[in-house]
């Protein structure tokens, strides 16, 4: 900011530029400022509603189960908004109830004393500072089976002439003054997205290992945890959508209106990088249907090669510059149930040649991108033009609406979807890849029984990210997230990225 003898000096081209640049400034600062208000006014209303839900609700209206299951969702989405409110207000927000003082850990418990002392015992005047006292903080830790506390001592040092106070700073942690440690906390999210252990059951396990935790203060993690994890999240997905080539797959998720207090069907997208890309990544997204607006959203203006099936919800995706590889085990699965449902002659054949195609990705799997594109065009080309062929002669031979006419119509309308990979080394033959990497979730169903709400299921996508991520690059999901959680609330915005599985290098500690 000039001083006034300074603007005395300026030259009226100068003063105008001035203007200019401060006008800018302030219109950046009033849209940032509109911004967060109206961010603030929607999570407060959506506030207001949940803990409507949450404590207006009768539990009755659903089974034991199914309860439980909203409580705990219910939490963790107040706790989230609440976190993500802290953020946007500088003033504190006011609580509906005052908070019950935390008991005193178990005295019990093994405990570790971790000690930290100022750097220097030299006071800035010269003197020595004199040890007077100390703090202590205790926070509660986790490996599978036993709680221990770790007992974060600082001490108090004081020069006794200029009377100047030193200590150690607090040590950050994502969770505020909580008492849990960042392993206890990767614990509860692993066993809730990872092994699909709901609170409830946590809760229990638990109160076996020592000490129970109730599901309101786990839900209070979960959410504050999502909230924290969330910039992760977003920097794999940019990384992501600056590939070339993506897969994509959708499955249905039941998710639960309270209002209604039903449940109705949701989805969870899954897009990741390629079967080749060096780069090992997968996100999800989930949206409260499968409507396509859910795919051009989620990857708005990225356009490169997409492997999916033939559901319609990607078309647009597809007249707008996206360019479409299939999925030849869709279309083998066509004949492949007909072969075993009702023993077809012809689809034995059309096996055949698919067998065939998948044999020459078997000795291209492990190949170069320049190797791989010869070999297939030496021997799945020709196998693709004689599978072309059978299919156009046997589609004439076939009556209108048989099982087998609708096989063959199948592959004959994606022909050129299907025979894309031939020419283009670095996508695959078929969209396995993210089928894989969705049916671990497939599986969770049976434990979820539904997803809380649409920030619940948000939440669980994000999570279940970096977990899945972790896992395709070869890490252990539980060791990643710990020390992910330890690095967090210190990680310049700017370097989150080395945080991405892919990037991931554990942080060693200090001798």
């Amino acid at each position: 900011m000039l001083n006034p003898a300074q603007l005395d000096h300026l030259t009226a081209g100068e003063l105008r530029q001035l203007v200019q640049e401060l006008t800018l400034h302030l219109a950046r600062q009033d849209h940032e400022l509109h911004w967060r208000q109206t961010k603030i006014d929607k999570l407060t209303h959506e506030l207001a509603i949940h803990k409507r839900w949450r404590f207006g609700v009768k539990a009755e209206h659903w089974p034991v189960a199914q309860a439980r299951l909203f409580e705990e969702t219910a939490d963790a989405d107040i706790a989230a908004m609440e976190s993500e409110l802290e953020e946007l207000s500088a003033v504190a927000i006011p609580t509906e109830k005052r908070q019950p003082k935390r008991a005193p850990l178990p005295p019990e418990l093994p405990r570790t004393e971790i000690i930290h002392e100022p750097e220097s015992t030299t006071c800035a005047c010269g003197c020595n500072l004199k040890r007077i006292g100390e703090e202590i903080a205790e926070k509660l830790d986790y490996t599978p089976g036993v709680f221990t506390v770790e007992r974060h001592i600082r001490g108090k040092w004081v020069c006794a002439q200029c009377e100047t106070l030193v200590q150690a700073p607090v040590p950050a942690h994502v969770i505020d003054k909580g008492i849990p440690t960042a392993g206890l906390l990767a614990q509860v999210l692993i066993a809730k997205y990872l092994d699909h252990l709901p609170l409830y059951r946590q809760e229990r396990i638990f109160e076996r290992a020592g000490l129970a935790i109730p599901r309101s203060t786990l839900a209070q993690w979960v959410g504050r945890c999502g909230v924290a994890l969330q910039p992760v999240v977003d920097a794999l997905k940019a990384e992501m959508l600056a590939r070339e080539i993506l897969h994509a797959d959708e499955t249905p998720v039941a998710m639960l209106n309270p209002g209604a207090g039903k449940t109705q069907r949701a989805y969870l997208w899954a897009y990741c990088t390629g079967a080749f890309d060096p780069i090992k990544a997968v996100v999800y997204d989930f949206a409260d249907s499968r409507a396509g607006k859910h795919a051009q959203e989620f990857l708005g203006d990225w356009r490169g090669t997409l492997v999916c099936d033939d559901y319609s919800g990607y078309k647009a995706l597809l007249a707008d510059g996206v360019t479409e590889a299939g999925c030849m085990a869709h279309a083998r699965r066509k004949f492949f149930d007909l072969h075993v449902n009702h023993q077809s002659q012809i689809a034995g054949e059309a096996l055949e040649f698919f067998g065939q195609l998948y044999g020459v990705e078997r000795e291209v799997a492990e190949l170069d991108d320049e190797a791989r594109w010869r070999l297939r065009q030496e021997k799945a080309k020709p196998i693709l033009d004689l599978l072309y062929r059978w299919l156009t002669t046997h589609r004439q031979q076939v009556h209108n609406g048989s099982s087998i006419a609708k096989a063959i119509d199948y592959s004959l309308k994606r022909w050129a979807a299907l025979s894309h990979y031939v020419n283009h080394a670095h996508v695959p033959i078929d969209n396995n890849w993210v089928e894989n990497r969705i049916r671990p979730i497939a599986i969770g169903r049976s434990n979820w029984l539904f997803a809380g709400s649409l920030r619940a299921g948000q939440r669980a996508a994000a999570v279940m990210s970096l977990i899945q991520s972790a896992k395709l690059n070869g890490i252990d999901p539980l060791v990643y997230l710990k020390d992910v959680l330890n690095r967090l609330p210190t990680q310049p915005a700017s370097k989150v990225a080395e945080l991405l599985p892919h990037r991931w290098r554990p942080e060693i500690a200090p001798h």
